[in-house]
């Protein structure tokens, strides 16, 4: 497939500008850049689901393309079966490996169990996740020459990521992948598109090789502009002292990538970030003793002892439904002395806690961005450094005029952005951030992580995004749904294996969403309930993910976007209900 001086435009914006690429067979590419750059538009142009301005899409003849878009194009009136496998008799797809491969990966089985009625589901009723996923198994499940895949991570836990990483890796189909999941861009791709202002830079390797690349072009740019600057110098005294000048070229070495981070320090220096947390926390910031904590009549942990100290970067991983938000939230309840029915938890005197949830605070809309997050402070001290509001805004993506902009026309990225930014502006000394990563292109991402290394005080990650939390979090502790909490020393690499030990052991694990409870435990009635509220905690949660979209369409509407946060909170409040009953059956 090639691209020969494709140009394409908006009104409003040079989406790609005479760009000219080529992928070879057998190719992994991932497309990076900010939101709004143009992968999406790029991904189209490829699959000819779109027409450049100008310019020409060559594919070789006899090229068969699958393209997996944000919507898909599933009839509503169809079975899954036949939207997978058309007239196709069972015996023709059941017994090839690759197709029972792909429907264990995505829906725990050849009959599909985690759908609501297996195979034979119709298109129509499923919710948006298990669309997705029927539509990336039409991809998967006969592998076309190339792969075009716009954001496949999309509905799929830790678990399912590193699924389809790996079934992906076993292809011979030549892919091109938008995501802004960076493990996943390192683990299977070979070469990475930077979309950037209309032009595309091509680097060989993943995301890792990518990085290091980009540092290095960026460094000898840097190197040209300062030495045509001290030329332009050199010249205007020529000039003006009206005599001939001589110059001499600099030289420099250009260095091989590894070389650029040979003598780089850690992206933070844990020891002096324990050492300052440790003067504004003390020696403890919580300690739980014996504690117990339920959802609803539900034990989700029992006697916990657990001593979260100063500086402290944790990752939390686990199952929905094992208890993650519950622990964030016995801790945060400590903070204003309610104590757990069982246990106590002692905090420490001069904890300062913040919480980054998945609500939007409601602000008033007529604000501009740098006058809200004034509203908290004018400047913040982040470890050693002192930052302005703007300045801190500036970290976060706000650039120039951006920060001018009224809170009613952000987007929901952009308000999940200023919302973290108000929290840090408090100088909290402890920071819960629940999937703090929503919305936020690679840039962004960067930049936050970049802004937590300088933030000395006690933190913990619940996220999907597997690179954010291994790039933040200093240890990884697990809720493995079977009422403890554990720390992993090799991290989420270990809660993978333990996981897939699990499965294998006990299919029946006690944890949300669990496809097939053990019949020696439950009774047949329990189990379909528990399989009726599997269905609905699926469609609650994909509603609470078009409420998120439906935030960011009408953020310049403050009345509907009052309306919607309230929807945003009934369905909250309904999918911890179904949470409980859940486990109280599972139970």
């Amino acid at each position: 497939m090639n691209l020969e001086t494709v140009s394409k435009a908006y009104p409003d914006q040079v989406i790609l500008d005479a760009v000219s690429l080529g992928v070879a067979a057998g190719q992994r590419v991932g497309m990076v850049g900010r939101n709004g750059d143009g992968k999406s538009t790029l991904l189209g142009l490829i699959a000819r689901t779109d027409e450049p301005d100008s310019g020409r899409v060559v594919h070789t003849g006899g090229t068969t393309v699958a393209n997996l878009g944000q919507t898909d194009a599933l009839p509503n009136d169809r079975s899954v079966r036949d939207a997978l496998f058309g007239d196709a008799d069972a015996h023709e797809w059941a017994s090839s490996a690759r197709v029972r491969e792909v429907l264990g990966g995505l829906f725990g089985g050849l009959d599909a169990p985690s759908l609501p009625e297996g195979l034979d589901s119709s298109i129509g009723v499923l919710s948006g996740g298990e669309r997705r996923r029927v539509d990336l198994a039409r991809v998967l499940i006969d592998p076309a020459d190339l792969i075009l895949l716009d954001e496949p991570t999309n509905h799929l836990d830790i678990e399912g990521i590193a699924w389809l990483a790996t079934y992906l890796g076993g292809l011979k189909s030549a892919i091109i992948v938008v995501t802004h999941d960076r493990w996943f861009l390192d683990e299977i791709c070979d070469r990475i598109w930077d979309v950037q202002r209309g032009a595309v830079f091509e680097y060989d390797g993943g995301y890792t090789a990518y990085v290091l690349a980009r540092a290095e072009r960026e460094r000898q740019a840097a190197l040209a502009e300062e030495k045509r600057q001290n030329l332009m110098r050199k010249e205007l005294a020529w000039l003006r002292r009206g005599a001939k000048a001589r110059t001499s070229k600099a030289k420099f070495r250009v260095d091989a990538a590894n070389e650029i981070i040979a003598d780089e320090p850690p992206p933070r220096d844990t020891a002096e970030l324990i050492s300052f947390a440790t003067g504004r926390l003390g020696k403890t910031a919580f300690e739980a003793r014996d504690v117990t904590v339920k959802a609803g009549d539900q034990v989700l942990l029992e006697h916990l002892d657990w001593i979260l100290g100063p500086g402290k970067r944790i990752g939390l991983v686990g199952v929905n439904g094992a208890g993650k938000t519950s622990l964030l939230r016995t801790l945060a309840e400590a903070v204003d002395d309610k104590q757990p029915a069982e246990g106590r938890v002692k905090v420490g005197r001069t904890v300062k806690l913040a919480w980054l949830t998945q609500h939007m605070e409601d602000l008033d809309g007529s604000w501009r961005v740098l006058e809200s997050i004034e509203q908290v402070a004018k400047r913040v001290q982040l470890g050693k450094k002192e930052m302005t509001a703007g300045q801190l805004a500036e970290r976060l993506g706000f650039i120039g005029g951006r920060q001018r902009t009224l809170v009613r026309d952000l987007s929901g990225g952009q308000r999940r952005r200023l919302q973290l930014a108000r929290l840090l502006m408090a100088e909290p000394n402890v920071l819960f951030l629940d999937e703090p990563t929503n919305d936020l292109d690679i840039e962004t991402l960067t930049q936050l992580e970049d802004l937590l290394d300088d933030w000395a005080g006690t933190m913990i990650v619940v996220s999907h995004d597997r690179y954010f939390t291994e790039r933040v979090a200093d240890e990884t502790w697990a809720l493995l749904g079977d009422r403890d909490l554990r720390m992993l020393p090799r991290g989420i690499e270990e809660y993978l294996e333990r996981r897939a030990e699990a499965k294998t052991a006990a299919p029946s694990s006690p944890a949300v969403r669990a496809k097939s409870p053990s019949q020696s435990t439950i009774d047949r009635a329990a189990q379909k309930e528990l399989a009726k509220l599997e269905r609905r905690l699926e469609k609650v949660e994909d509603k609470i993910a078009s409420v998120h979209a439906d935030m960011a369409e009408f953020a310049t509407d403050p009345e509907k976007l009052t309306e919607l946060q309230k929807r945003l909170s009934d369905l909250e409040t309904e999918r911890d209900g179904i949470e409980e009953r859940w486990m109280e059956l599972a139970d």
